[in-house]
């Protein structure tokens, strides 16, 4: 640590936006490229007001980082300009940290010691520090692959290739096993490729990662649905274990408000996959806003896409609603006290972009025209509160005033119930808890012998960070299954649970 005040010294700079009306009109990440050269400058800025503390909650898995990072380990080499170390610091955790530079929410910041008090300034900028740590290293050349030298002879199938599916599969790989991977879709990448908007993460910086697991000898076949295409039968027969990473993308509906039937209501993923799949160059969406007034119904990451997504289709106006009152704009202690995470207003790049956001309200009943097309929404404001006896959330009307919103595309972004249905699950007899995930033991297996699990598939819709813990973790277990002991890193356990719903 070079200078014990340096947080008192500098303050918190945030990377820079692209300016709001440049952005909305196309699909390019909303941060602005800086020149190489002044961009490590101010990163190496940042650097120097993290403390080194003592006890750094950052890399804590209970209250920071789940993948352990060592965050100010590679802080401090940023600081004094050793980016090759810093990158090997960075990879030595994180299989794919130019992800969660660009899509976690960062709980390694939550988790700072300068997040106790609003007169630090605010944590160290963790999160952009690990992003342009990533980025240098496809510069200097630090992403080569990295191909095991001894072959274990052992075959391993990976169901999925989302990060948790990739993170399992470049493990096991560079650990000598025989993987391949089985994805649904016609793209690889899962959540990252057709769920996560480009504004947010270019498909390039996945495209960079899924190349270099190729050149290690990780083998991929899509448009391949294991139990349809595949057998489990043929699948066990051709491989020694099964990684289970097939998500939990079985989208919340709303199947009790008055209207629902109406046309141009959809669930936020069909909204969201279309309009990737036209970023990919599959053709304009069936699902769009252009020229429509849209309502995003849900106050999180999720909603906060189809908003940011809604805007650069071109509609006519973007309203979001949260059932919950709008949280405060700094840490209430009694409710969220550090190094937990604060429960504060998240505004998104999106939502700076125009449109409104209710809070507060939620949808009394969908009103449609003749011809059976939803053209309105009856709102009413409500209060949310828990059941003492039963635990259940209770969405209460507060009052009789209603107001009457236009809406010609609703988009219901209230949360996942867990895996879907498919044959695969049913072929290995395998149940859904009642979250809808897959358990599995302390060994990450399931009751399918050789089948492991991880991933939102396991632990239920969550972080892309805490999908590539778990995918490394779930490597570990397979490669000790296989071989009889392991050095892969494991940095999660399978009942670790985030001390907050993110």
């Amino acid at each position: 640590m070079a200078d014990p005040k340096g947080f008192l010294k500098f303050e918190r700079t945030d990377a820079k936006k692209r300016p709001r009306d440049e952005r909305v009109t196309d699909w390019r990440e909303v941060y602005a490229d800086l020149d190489p050269a002044e961009r490590d400058k101010q990163v190496r800025v940042q650097t120097t007001r993290c403390m080194d503390c003592g006890i750094p909650f950052c890399h804590s898995g209970s209250a920071g980082c789940p993948l352990g990072n060592l965050i100010p380990e590679w802080n401090d080499l940023v600081r004094q300009g050793h980016w090759v170390a810093a990158s090997e610091r960075l990879h030595a955790t994180n299989n794919f940290p130019e992800f969660t530079g660009k899509l976690c929410p960062a709980p390694c910041e939550a988790g700072c010691v300068l997040s106790i008090s609003p007169a630090s300034g605010g944590p160290v900028a963790i999160k952009r520090i690990e992003e342009t740590i990533a980025a240098k290293s496809w510069e200097l050349g630090l992403c080569e692959p990295q191909i095991a030298e001894v072959s274990s002879g052992q075959r391993v199938a990976v169901v999925g290739s989302g990060p948790a599916g990739l993170a399992a599969a470049q493990q096991l790989t560079r650990a000598g096993h025989e993987v391949t991977v089985f994805e649904r879709d016609d793209r690889l990448g899962g959540l990252l490729r057709y769920g996560i908007p480009a504004f947010k993460m270019e498909k390039r910086h996945l495209d960079k990662r899924l190349a270099q697991l190729k050149k290690e000898g990780t083998k991929f076949v899509t448009s391949c649905e294991v139990g349809v295409h595949v057998t489990v039968e043929e699948l066990r027969a051709s491989y020694d274990a099964v990684v289970l990473a097939v998500g939990a993308l079985r989208g919340r509906d709303d199947t009790t408000t008055p209207g629902r039937e109406l046309a141009g209501i959809h669930l936020a993923m069909e909204h969201l996959v279309q309009a990737n799949r036209q970023c990919e160059g599959d053709g304009p969406p069936e699902i769009t806003a252009e020229g429509k007034h849209v309502v995003v119904i849900g106050g999180g990451d999720t909603g906060a896409d189809c908003y940011g997504t809604s805007t650069r289709q071109g509609a006519l106006s973007v309203t979001q609603l949260d059932q919950y009152p709008m949280p405060p704009t700094s840490r209430d202690d009694d409710r969220s006290p550090w190094p937990t995470w604060p429960y504060v207003l998240r505004t998104y790049p999106a939502h700076e972009e125009g449109g409104e956001r209710k809070f507060g309200v939620a949808v009394k009943r969908f009103i449609g025209d003749e011809s059976g097309h939803v053209r309105a929404i009856e709102l009413q404001p409500v209060r949310v509160s828990r059941d003492r006896e039963t635990g259940r959330r209770e969405v209460v009307p507060v009052g009789d005033e209603t107001e009457l919103i236009p809406a010609d595309l609703v988009l219901l972004a209230i949360g996942f119930d867990g895996v879907e249905e498919m044959r695969l699950l049913d072929d290995l007899g395998l149940k859904l808890t009642q979250r809808g995930t897959v358990s599995c033991g302390s060994d990450w297996q399931t009751d399918a012998p050789g089948v492991f699990v991880c991933g939102d598939a396991h632990r239920g819709a969550s972080l892309v960070v805490w999908a590539i813990a778990e995918g490394r973790s779930v490597a570990n277990a397979v490669d000790t299954y296989l071989t009889g002991g392991s050095d892969l890193p494991a940095p999660v356990h399978p009942a670790a649970l985030p001390l907050a719903v993110v």
